[in-house]
């Protein structure tokens, strides 16, 4: 029996602060560009705020790319393009800057920091600070057998607890959060499966590296075994995790759900991340909030889940790659959304006497002041007098 209470988290989480966003909804009124205008900058930008609890915006300074790592058993029935136990060597590319992530996060400014929690491989290839939150070597394969014990769920839920709160201690103000396996996307697949009711086929999609029909048949077949295994641990999150997740899976969910509690906001990846997400959501309701969905990465487990939790990714440039690529290209609009919400100069005040001439006079002073300002008539000219011839008297004529 796990010592973790996941319900704790419900009392924890609270939404951004509204009013706050109500500010920063007024500030935008108040701009010089009309509301509406620049689309979903505005909405970017009042979220922002609201999750910032700073009106105006304050600008994103310290943003950070993590990734969670770790190696799936189900890679083995060959589902995924990469051979099982290989995704040491995406970490090993990553770290040395040759990976899509790795050359955005450089032109960006962004660092990049791994977490292993699960690869198949020896610890030493990697420095501590990569390793030293590891569970397991490998996750077990999720049709035929639980891909963690329950102990071990727990100890990575906790490890994504701690890095969350040493990314919000060291003062990383925005999160990227992605991803690095082999065999990750049948684990969240699996997962949104269950958390939605539907069916393997629906969403299970063919990964980064793109799988032809037959492999893509072995994949539904195994999302299909591993949810009829997660069916009976649905009202479970943390067994959830432990039947059908994976170290690496299990670390992100309690990542996200402590970035909820520290008020960090996240930027979400891939379907990996949509997956810990929509279990996220299942535990704390209000966590969702906090996150931001930035593409469409066209796995449709992905769709599923970003649709359920209500969120609208950013960008839909087809990119597949996983690793947090993806989130990281929605990276410059959240920070430009945050400049224009925030540096954007407001319309010039009236003067009161602008004002005053403005308003439209009241019907009853506008005729007094038409009968105060028409001019007099002038004064009938006096008659001139004419003399009586009989009488030699004057009179007027008539």
């Amino acid at each position: 029996m796990s010592s973790l209470n996941l319900d704790d988290f419900t009392d924890l989480i609270e939404r951004p602060d509204g009013g706050v966003r109500r500010d920063a909804e007024a500030r935008r009124e108040r701009q010089i560009v009309p509301p509406g205008s620049l689309g979903r900058l505005d909405e970017l930008g009042e979220w922002l705020a609201a999750a910032q609890g700073s009106s105006p915006v304050r600008p994103v300074e310290r943003p950070r790319v993590v990734l969670f790592a770790g190696d799936h058993g189900i890679a083995e029935l060959g589902v995924s393009a990469r051979p099982a136990g290989s995704a040491s060597e995406l970490v090993r590319e990553v770290l040395e800057g040759g990976r899509p992530v790795a050359v955005l996060a450089r032109r960006l400014g962004v660092p990049v920091r791994v977490v292993d929690m699960a690869l198949d491989c020896d610890p030493d290839m990697f420095p501590e600070d990569v390793v030293r939150h590891r569970v397991r070597r490998g996750s077990g394969r999720i049709d035929i057998e639980d891909a963690l014990t329950l102990e071990q769920a727990e100890a990575a839920f906790r490890a994504g607890v701690a890095v969350a709160d040493e990314e919000a201690d060291s003062g990383t103000d925005l999160v990227v959060l992605g991803d690095i396996s082999v065999g990750g996307t049948t684990a969240a697949g699996a997962l949104v499966a269950a958390l939605c009711g539907t069916d393997a086929s629906v969403v299970t999609g063919r990964g980064g590296e793109a799988i032809d029909d037959l492999a893509w048949m072995r994949k539904c077949a195994a999302v299909r075994d591993a949810l009829r295994r997660a069916r009976p641990v649905l009202g479970e999150q943390l067994q959830l995790l432990a039947t059908v997740g994976g170290a690496d899976l299990a670390a992100m969910t309690g990542f996200l759900l402590q970035c909820a509690v520290r008020k960090l906001p996240v930027v979400l990846d891939g379907v990996v991340a949509a997956a810990c997400a929509l279990v996220g959501q299942r535990v704390a309701f209000r966590a969702p909030d906090w996150w931001l969905a930035a593409h469409k990465s066209g796995e449709p487990g992905q769709a599923k889940a970003l649709d359920r939790m209500a969120l609208e990714p950013l960008l839909d440039q087809g990119v597949k790659v996983g690793e947090g690529a993806g989130a990281l290209l929605a990276l410059p609009l959240v920070q430009a959304a945050a400049a224009l919400a925030a540096e954007l100069p407001e319309k010039p005040e009236k003067s009161e006497e602008a004002e005053e001439l403005e308003k439209p006079e009241e019907p009853e002073a506008a005729q007094a002041s038409a009968t105060s300002e028409a001019p007099e008539a002038p004064e009938a000219p006096e008659a001139p007098a004419v003399s009586d011839g009989q009488h030699g008297e004057k009179r007027e004529t008539e």
